[in-house]
This record gives structure tokens, sequence and C-alpha cells, in this order.
């Protein structure tokens, strides 16, 4: 393609009419028939290109007309391929696949959670919770007292200024 000139009107140029050897086994002749057919035909390219650009022209005329605009035209090829695609072997599969998948998933979780009350529930009723559960129940009141008789003067409070004056 790149050997091939341009003519100022727009059509291309054989080799040999620009200067070129012909190829052997080629007449003068047959050389001039071939360069008159590959006018014709890049005349034919270039009217076809005319009319379809007239012909997309009126079909972007009636569109609009239509009140199909390109916006409305892509929503309809989105959905269009949306459906496509959820009618596909491929996603039914895929979507039956990850329904299983998910099923499961909170199947487990579920007994894991059931696993896990259980547990807590058997933990609290152990000797060993009741035990700590006795110890902090007992140590609010002595904390309370404490608190009352001499506790009190050992505790940070707007009117008691610590003695460490860090900012915190």
């Amino acid at each position: 393609m790149t050997d091939v000139p341009v003519c100022p009107a727009g059509t291309r140029m054989p080799a040999d009419a620009a200067g070129g050897v012909l190829p052997e086994g080629l007449t003068e002749d047959e050389a001039e028939e071939l360069r008159s057919d590959l006018l014709k035909v890049e005349e034919e390219i270039l009217t076809l290109r005319q009319v379809l650009g007239a012909k997309e022209r009126h079909a972007a005329e009636l569109k609009r007309k239509l009140g199909q605009t390109p916006l409305n035209q892509l929503k309809l090829n989105l959905s269009k391929s949306l459906h496509e695609v959820q009618m596909s072997n491929a996603y039914k599969k895929t979507q039956e696949t990850l329904s299983t998948a998910g099923q499961k998933t909170t199947a487990a979780l579920s007994t894991m959670g059931t696993a896990i009350t259980r547990k807590l529930g058997d933990m609290r009723n152990s000797a060993t919770f009741k035990s700590f559960e006795e110890r902090v129940a007992n140590l609010k009141p002595r904390v309370s007292t404490d608190e009352g008789a001499n506790g009190s003067q050992n505790l940070h409070s707007p009117d008691n200024k610590s003695q460490d004056s860090a900012p915190f």
C-alpha cells in the first residue's frame, strides 16, 4: 500500500503508472485495462462511501424524530446485552453455584453461632466463672466503701489538683 502513490483527485495510481516497470507477462494493453478497472472500482467505492454516509445521516435524522437519542439507544443496547448474558448457560450455572455456596455459608455460620452460644452458656455456668462473678460482685461494695473513707483523696477531680503537672 505504501508503494502506491495517490493522485491529486484522491484515487490511487498503480506503481507502473507512476513510472514503475510492468510485471513480467503483462502487456501494455493489459496494464491499461487493469488501470481502467481499478479506477472504476475506486470510483464505485467512493460512491458507496458517499451513499453510506447519506444513509447514516438519514437514519440519524429519523431516530431523532422518533426520540431515539444516543443515550436511549445505549440504554436499550445495554438492557438487551444484560438480558442475553442472564439467559446464557454460563450465567445460570454461575448463579446456581453462588446460590448454593451462599446457602452452605449461611448454614455453616448459623451452626458456628449456635456452637459459640452454647459454649458461652456452658462457660457462664462453670464453677470458675461463678467464682469470678462472685469476686467481682463482692469487690464493688468494697470499692464504694473505701472511696468514702479515704479513697476520694487520691482521685483526680477538677477540685482536687494532681501533684503531677502532666497535661494528660
